[in-house]
């Protein structure tokens, strides 16, 4: 009843609280929910928790088109070519939803 008065929404994919948990595979289900409510309006679906290069195409495929990521950009120090894995797994994601 409020799908267009907003223009953002945010899934949680972990359980909110602290960094570094596991991803919960069962809100892919919830995207591809909110994806099908959502339609052709202009609203960012935005994942928060337990993204990386392995979770980024799976969400990005559901229907998110913003990704939050902490421990999988800041692991290893290795910001940089973290930020480039997770952006090309997540057009990887894109690829497969077309």
């Amino acid at each position: 009843y409020v799908i267009d008065k907003v223009d953002h929404i945010l899934v949680m994919t972990v359980n909110p609280g602290f960094g570094g948990q596991t991803f919960i595979p069962l809100q892919l289900q919830k995207i591809r929910a909110i994806r099908e409510m959502v339609g052709a309006r202009p609203i960012h679906i935005e994942v928060d928790g337990g993204i990386h290069v392995e979770t980024a195409p799976l969400v990005v495929e559901a229907g998110a088109n913003a990704l939050v990521s902490g421990s999988g950009v800041f692991a290893d120090g290795r910001y940089a070519e973290n930020i480039k894995a997770i952006r090309a797994a997540a057009m990887r994601g894109r690829i497969a939803a077309a």
